[in-house]
């Protein structure tokens, strides 16, 4: 395994000898006020290596948002402006969630957030260490943090809705994202945010921009950072029950002023941090370039409330009870070199990179109860990083083919090592210190113990052939085949054929089918923790030492769970492509996604359900087990409709419409449990998780938006609607969340040529979730659905910004 400063020397020395999996990155300049050009939002770089095209033109549906979309709305997190920018796209909120309070989940077409691929200017992004663990949708998988990278370093964002394992590797199943970062050689801006929500919390404010510098005679560098501020909000219900121990057998009289808003449910405060650099210089006959970036997260959110009167609390320390704040530090860095050249006729793209990402948990507000009074109050629990590192080298060149035509042709070879550690929290964050039979570890989250501590890698080895050919004036096809080579599990190949035929000006059909697959992650393959996590089995939330067993556990070896494979998808797609007059254009494009061993977090196994189970659990100090098992197939299908227009109005301005609208139902085929003794497979996969991965994510989106310009003045209204969606309870208890629109407005107003002035409101009539049945909210405390709600639950928000363009 590489150490970080030997990757890094690695990555810096074969820069010019490697190359990354892409196409060539099209860029233009920007207008001196930094909006973009319009052609330059319909150039698509993902989706093929071997062509530039249109967001229309293409043979597989593909989003282009450019960054002034991105943030027309005033929304400040790059995943949130993703979410409404395009409605395939899931980014739910959730709270008391542990870590993913502070990195959520997010997905496209309703599928896991591990099965879309995440590209910078074409290379692959590396994946957050943290996995979800806590109820929330994507539950046992693990995602890129898009939060990472500033809104104000991107140029465009492209949304490939198709299946791309044949062209870019594993986990691009749903989908591929890919962020194009902006590219100036001179000019730039410099906006300041700020907002609260109508009740007055999740105050935010937001100082961002970026840079462009010219670099020799004909290179480029361009700049980009950002500080965002953002205070918590809170929806949490009153908590009516007693706090304190009784006095004399009776109430104590501070029942009376207690402050009962003890909990926090609502979205975490942050400080988020970020610096973004992109370069690029001729060399020679070539083009050297180079990118990357570093941002820091520390953010807060709260756990469970530990009353006065609760065993886990000591009195001592917090006389009325405490609120353990999980207060985690995230860090994620990046850095990619590479080399285009021309080599006998050949493009020839050599690149390297390297991308880490650190989670540091943290609690404040705690203690360790199992200490007693002289128990500390801020704990380490320990640290989880993933890094990649990675090489290819691409070639593409022209041949002459039949009827007058080119085949365009690449192929290329890349290298990949991914590795995870996990460094255990300080001693007092995990022992038990005996004190009075009380239970041991920091509050909030117990910390890692030196027996989840690991430090593994693995490697793999990848090669594809591209194929691409406009066989007559309407006819285009395409067919791309790779092979991988895992050193965990062996290997893999996956094939990709794409086709589109113009039966007019107007009209095209297109299609596409492809195999691909999913590598486990290396998060899945060795993620090990005991934490305790609040289950309800009837009697409301109650708290359990709920151990996450790697499959190379001692546990997991004992029942018999075996090792992780694959996931294997297989998917079709066909669509109707319309360019009318005077701009309008409308896509439909179906498709269906059948995986095969989708791997899940299971339910929980505990000492009740069997000897076996008490056995092997004998020696862990958990209640119970879960692990990371290959056991579903499944299948989903879906629509989605994209529609825009431009109307010109005179001397009244210009108005441009876009509808966009995404459909997704993902069905259960196949379950395919590993077999347990005593028979409790059953209990790998229940109710609660068939629910979360069928019907937990709205299964109709879509919004509909309109930007009007007069002059200087432009204003946008913008409908979004999320379509209902389900939970389940432990007691197998589903509730039903109804479909809300969501209006957002805002105006712009461009003072001159420098200076502009935005204002708007987000969810301007302040909609909220349906609440949970009065079952599910702890005493009236959590009212919303705190684990998934698609759109929030913090009603509306105002905002004003002010912008500088130079």
């Amino acid at each position: 395994m590489y150490s970080k400063n030997k990757t890094l020397l690695a990555m810096v020395s074969s820069g010019a000898l490697v190359t990354f999996a892409s196409a060539p990155v099209v860029t233009f300049a920007q207008d001196q006020d930094n909006t973009s050009v319009q052609a330059e939002e319909r150039i698509q770089v993902v989706g093929s290596r071997l062509s530039m095209r249109t967001a229309t033109d293409g043979a597989a549906p593909v989003d282009i948002i450019s960054g002034e979309e991105l943030t027309a709305s005033g929304i400040t997190e790059t995943a949130r402006a993703l979410q409404y920018a395009v409605p395939s796209f899931n980014f739910p909120s959730s709270s008391i969630t542990d870590g993913s309070d502070a990195v959520r989940p997010a997905s496209l077409r309703g599928l896991s957030p591990d099965h879309t691929l995440v590209l910078v200017n074409g290379k692959r992004r590396h994946m957050s260490a943290l996995v979800h663990l806590n109820g929330t949708t994507g539950r046992g998988s693990s995602n890129v943090d898009l939060n990472a990278i500033p809104i104000s370093s991107i140029k465009r964002i492209e949304v490939l809705r198709d299946g791309a394992a044949a062209l870019y590797g594993s986990d691009a199943i749903a989908g591929v994202i890919n962020i194009v970062l902006k590219d100036q050689s001179e000019g730039g801006s410099i906006t300041a945010n700020g907002g609260q929500t109508y009740e007055g919390d999740g105050e935010q404010y937001k100082v961002h921009g970026n840079a462009g510098f010219k670099l020799g005679d004909d290179g480029h560098i361009t700049v980009a950072a950002e500080y965002h501020h953002k205070n918590k909000t809170n929806r949490a219900g009153l908590d009516p029950r007693q706090q304190y121990p009784l006095v004399d057998g009776e109430l104590d009289p501070r029942e009376e002023t207690f402050d009962r808003l003890n909990h926090h449910v609502g979205d975490a405060s942050f400080e988020n941090k970020a610096l973004f650099v992109n370069a690029g210089i001729g060399l020679g006959e070539g083009e050297l370039y180079a990118f990357g970036g570093v941002s820091e997260r520390s953010s807060q959110s709260g756990a469970f409330y530990r009353r006065a009167l609760d065993g886990r609390n000591i009195i001592e320390i917090y006389p009325d009870g405490f609120l353990p704040l999980l207060s985690p530090e995230t860090q994620d860095v990046s850095g990619y070199f590479g080399y285009r050249f021309n080599l006998a006729g050949w493009d020839v793209d050599a690149s390297a990179g390297y991308g880490e990402s650190e989670f540091q948990y943290r609690l404040e507000n705690s203690l360790n109860a199992s200490i007693g009074p002289t128990s500390q109050t801020r704990f380490d629990a320990g640290t989880l990083t993933t890094d990649e590192f990675s090489t290819t080298i691409d070639f593409q060149r022209f041949f002459p083919f039949v009827n007058n035509s080119d085949l365009a042709v690449g192929f290329g070879v890349s290298y990949r090592e991914n590795s995870y550690r996990i460094g255990a929290g300080e001693e007092a964050s995990y022992i038990n210190g005996g004190y009075d039979g009380r239970s041991g570890g920091s509050q909030g989250f117990t910390g890692f113990k030196p027996e989840s501590e690991v430090d593994q890698s693995r490697d793999n080895t990848g090669i594809y052939v591209e194929l691409e050919n406009m066989l007559t004036a309407n006819f285009q096809w395409g067919a791309a085949v790779r092979y991988e080579d895992y050193s965990d599990f062996g290997s893999n190949t996956s094939w990709k054929l794409s086709g589109r035929y113009d039966l007019n000006d107007q009209w095209a059909l297109r299609a596409t089918t492809n195999t691909g697959f999913r590598a486990p992650s290396v998060q899945q393959l060795y993620f090990s923790n005991i934490s305790t996590l609040f289950v309800d089995r009837g009697d409301g939330p109650q708290p359990e030492q709920s151990g996450t067993f790697n499959n190379i556990s001692s546990v997991a070896t004992a029942l018999g769970i075996e090792g992780l494979e694959p996931e294997e998808s297989q998917s079709f797609s066909a669509g109707l492509v319309f360019n009318g007059y005077e701009g309008f254009t409308l896509t439909i494009d179906a498709f269906q996604i059948a995986i095969d061993d989708r791997i899940i977090l299971s339910g929980d196994l505990s000492p009740q359900d069997s000897a076996a189970v008490a056995d092997a659990l004998a020696a862990s100090g958990a209640d119970n087990a879960r692990f990371f098992v290959n056991a579903v197939d499944t299948t989903t299908r879906g629509v989605d409709v994209v529609a825009s227009q431009v109307f010109n109005l005179d001397e009244m301005g210009e108005l441009r419409a876009q509808l966009a609208y995404g459909y997704n139902k993902t069905e259960i085929d196949d379950v395919n449990l590993p077999s347990l003794l005593d028979g409790l497979e059953d209990n790998l996969f229940d109710g609660v998780e068939r629910t979360r991965m069928t019907r937990s994510v709205p299964r109709n989106s879509g919004s509909l938006a309109f930007t009007h310009t007069l002059g200087d003045l432009e204003t946008r209204i913008a409908f979004n609607y999320f379509g209902d969606y389900v939970l389940e309870n432990n007691q197998g208890v589903q509730t039903e969340f109804g479909a809300k629109w969501v209006t957002d407005i805002s105006a712009k107003y461009r003072l001159d040529a420098q200076w502009s002035l935005s204002a708007g409101v987000q969810n301007l009539f302040d909609e909220y979730p349906d609440k949970q049945r009065p079952a599910s909210q702890f005493n009236g405390i959590f009212m919303y659905p705190n684990t998934n709600a698609p759109f929030g639950f913090n009603g509306g928000y105002y905002y004003a910004e002010v912008t500088y363009a130079f």
